[in-house]
Parts: structure tokens; C-alpha cells; sequence
């Protein structure tokens, strides 16, 4: 059995377990991610922006947090991490599920976005109501692409002039949604 909770104080000690996966987990997939310390990781926690998956024995089983950028105008889902034994059981989803609602709870007024490499996680957001969107889309935050620097792909992305890179942008616009379902509420009125 899995519960999937807002991360705080109690699972720092799972910090470093979860930097070691991500990184490990790059290498074999052989794509990009941006590496996170343990410390930027622990401080996600304290601040209530992840959420984290746990067995019934307390064992940790995946991870993602939050980051804000633009004084909140975006918010990014990132550092999606399932530990190896509980991959393919359907637990990225309702990681990408929790911090969605997370997300959108503590940001009702944000974009919503995320970077990828990998197809699984496309298909959650697509799922989510996120749409592909080229980079200027994004935010124009320096400090969110600096991030991306520890990423084995940056040379692309820098060449690309910040444009594109191997990643695909994804965005879910809580405000085009509503003006969308506000119109589609409004001709089925008619």
C-alpha cells in the first residue's frame, strides 16, 4: 500500500536517497535532468512545496516538488522521481496528480509547467490539460533556465539560444481554461 502526502519536516532524512535516484535514473534513461541538491530538496519540504510517496513500512517511493517563478506568474512541476520497484504501477500519475492539485491549490492564478524528456510524463500532463508550447511560452526567469545547467543537454538549450532543447515545454493555463469552459458553458446555454 502507497500514500502519496505534501512532504515536510519528518521526511527530510529521505533528501539524499531522492538526488541519488534522480541522478541514477538520468544516467540509465540517458537523458537530461537538471540536478537538485539535497539541501534545495530538503528545502521543498519545509516550505510544503513536494510531495512525496511512501509505503506502509515508512520506505520512500517517489517525489515531486515545486518551484515558483515570476513572483508566482509560472510555477514548474518538477524533480518526478519514482523509485525503481514502483515504476510502471501507475505511481508517477498520482504523483503528478497530487502536486498538480498542489500547485494549482496554492497558485490558483499560475501557469503551470514542466520540461520533459520522457513520454510517460507527457502523456500525464496531456491528461492534466497540459498542452505542448514552444519555450517563449515559459518564463522568462534567468534563474529558472540557470537550472538547467547541470543538465547533460544545456549545451543545446544555450545553443538554441534558450528556444528549444531536447526537452518538451508543457503548459496547463488555469486562465485559458477558464475562459474555455466559461464559453463552452455559455453555448450550451444558447
Amino acid at each position: 500500500m502507497l500514500s502519496v502526502q505534501i512532504a515536510n519536516f519528518n521526511h527530510i532524512h529521505f533528501a539524499k536517497q531522492i538526488c541519488d535516484e534522480m541522478e541514477a535514473s538520468a544516467k540509465v534513461r540517458g537523458t537530461g535532468i537538471a540536478k537538485r541538491s539535497v539541501v534545495y530538496i530538503i528545502e521543498k519540504m519545509q516550505e510544503g512545496k513536494a510531495v512525496i510517496a511512501l509505503t506502509d513500512k515508512n520506505e520512500w517511493a517517489g517525489f515531486c516538488y515545486i518551484e515558483t517563478w515570476q513572483n508566482g506568474k509560472y510555477v514548474a512541476n518538477s524533480g518526478l522521481i519514482v523509485s525503481p520497484q514502483f515504476r510502471q504501477s501507475g505511481l508517477a500519475r498520482t504523483i503528478k496528480e497530487k502536486i498538480f492539485d498542489l500547485s494549482r491549490a496554492k497558485y490558483p492564478n499560475s501557469k503551470i509547467f514542466g520540461l520533459t524528456t520522457g513520454l510517460a510524463v507527457m502523456r500525464i500532463n496531456s491528461e492534466l490539460g497540459y498542452k505542448p508550447v514552444t519555450y517563449s511560452e515559459l518564463t522568462t526567469d534567468e534563474k529558472f533556465w540557470k537550472g538547467c545547467q547541470s543538465c547533460v543537454n544545456f549545451e543545446i538549450l544555450q545553443s538554441k539560444n534558450y528556444k528549444n532543447c531536447l526537452c518538451t515545454a508543457m503548459l496547463y493555463d488555469n486562465q485559458q481554461k477558464e475562459r474555455k469552459d466559461a464559453k463552452e458553458e455559455s453555448s450550451i446555454s444558447l
